[in-house]
């Protein structure tokens, strides 16, 4: 056991395999067995682990990195900057991307996705669809802080960390664009996530 938690990858492997075992038992043991509803499930928790990863390393950004940096020595700055940094933005973006797909899959396959995105309007709007409007926010909420990982955030710290050549006047001003979006995607979070995870538990 020492040596699987000694190596990231053989822990992840190991994690794996126990969640399939999981969902598998899962499958059997419920109702429907291994139907759509059971796609459903796997697809939600895709979409839940993905999505932990990605609001994680959001509030790691936020409440720990862009915090601490000014009261890191200059000599010790360029290890987070070259290594901690782009490592951490690498899977900031796919989590993102991965979160999105999984929620729209789900949404898809769950038959509500038009609704949701009209915010209950695609078919014409009655206050049984009150519900779909609420999920419908938290889906554009999501949708917007993917906006910002993909086409803000990313493009501006590559400037910022000097990934991509620029001039110490351009590395500034982009690293002061990607805080204060990444902080706009710190004031969405809370509202998304609260839609998010009370839709599911008062309508299912």
């Amino acid at each position: 056991m020492l040596k699987i938690l000694n190596n990231l990858t053989a822990t992840l492997i190991f994690s794996l395999v126990l969640a399939i075992i999981m969902i598998v038992g899962l499958g059997m043991h419920s109702a429907g067995g291994f139907d759509l509803i059971f796609l459903h499930g796997v697809l939600r928790w895709l979409h839940v682990l993905f999505g932990i990863m990605w609001v994680g390393l959001l509030y790691y950004f936020n409440f720990v990195q862009m915090r601490v940096m000014p009261e890191i020595p200059a000599e010790m700055k360029p290890a987070v900057t070259k290594y901690i940094a782009p490592e951490a933005l690498f899977w900031f973006r796919y989590s993102a991307l991965f979160t999105v797909i999984a929620g729209l899959g789900l949404a898809w396959a769950r038959g509500y996705i038009a609704e949701a995105l009209s915010f209950g309007f695609a078919g014409g709007f009655s206050p049984a669809d009150l519900p779909l409007a609420f999920i419908g926010i938290g889906m554009w909420l999501a949708l917007i802080m993917f906006f910002n990982v993909w086409h803000v955030i990313w493009p501006a710290q590559r400037i910022a960390l000097g990934i991509r050549e620029a001039t110490p006047e351009a590395k500034a001003a982009a690293s002061v664009k990607a805080m204060r979006f990444s902080r706009i995607n710190v004031l969405l979070s809370l509202p998304m996530l609260a839609v998010m995870a009370m839709y599911q538990t008062l309508f299912g």
